[in-house]
């Protein structure tokens, strides 16, 4: 019996067998090349990159290191950061999510975190976290002693922040192929823990608040159909069971927040 390739080189010419071997060379070729971008897509699936945003003070680090199960040092000081944080969460079944975390303060360094996060590898999702006012105030560059700040001033240093950070979102929702997804985080809730509904109505959409509606106007740029908003309260930090707010609801609410984003990102 005479071997296949002998009797493919007896039926195909030169010419053809040459053609022939292109073809295949070809397509290895083009296989091998589309590799990377097919491991990078699946790795994107499994590990969505989350951008997580807000002004400086809300807790954006703490609440990542609880979803990241990291552990923060409660014994630094200084409120905010200059530079872009990464962490990363992994789960057993090989998912999760990588989060950056955008500085809210230091002008140039949050302007260059934002663009890229936004515009130059674009995320796939976005914790925007607020505090009710109750941010912990930070010093102005120069001076020593405890910063102050009114909740009044907190709000409206708030509502300026989401001014900035919202139509970079709406940029991306408007840019990007398939829909976008927006979770407002309501942090320190230990603070204010008989106000949580009121909080969480007070950043809602349609809630007519001054918050609400700017959350109602990147929701007419971006297109309804390509962002999607829930708003969701959080603590980073849970007392003993006698507490205002104890270990085990704060640790719910870190963890119906981590649901949420498994549902968004298709991992649940």
């Amino acid at each position: 019996m005479s071997h296949p390739a002998s009797r493919l080189r007896s039926i195909l010419p030169t010419s053809g067998r040459t053609a022939l071997g292109a073809t295949v060379a070809g397509g290895v070729l083009t296989g091998l090349a589309s590799a990377p971008e097919r491991l990078s897509r699946l790795f994107r699936h499994r590990f969505p990159m989350v951008a997580v945003t807000g002004m400086t003070g809300v807790g954006k680090s703490q609440l990542v290191d609880r979803l990241t199960r990291r552990a923060s040092d409660d014994g630094v000081a200084e409120v905010g950061s200059a530079v872009m944080e990464r962490r990363t969460r992994r789960s057993a079944r090989l998912q999760g999510f990588r989060f950056l975390v955008v500085p809210g303060d230091n002008a140039a360094t949050r302007l260059g975190a934002l663009d890229e996060v936004f515009h130059d590898e674009p995320v796939d999702g976005v914790i925007h976290v607020v505090a009710n006012g109750y941010a912990t105030p930070r010093r102005t560059a120069g001076t020593t002693g405890a910063a102050t700040a009114s909740r009044e001033e907190q709000l409206a240093a708030e509502l300026e922040d989401w001014t900035i950070t919202s139509h970079r979102i709406a940029s991306l929702a408007v840019r990007r192929h398939k829909p976008i997804w927006l979770v407002i985080a309501v942090t320190k809730t230990d603070l204010y823990p008989d106000e949580v509904d009121a909080a969480v109505r007070y950043y809602s959409p349609g809630s007519g608040s001054p918050f609400g509606d700017k959350v109602d106007a990147l929701r007419a740029l971006a297109g309804g159909a390509k962002l999607s908003v829930d708003v969701l309260p959080v603590s980073s930090q849970g007392g003993d069971r006698k507490s205002v707010m104890p270990a085990k609801r704060a640790n719910a609410m870190v963890d119906a927040l981590a649901a949420r984003l498994a549902q968004l990102s298709g991992h649940a």
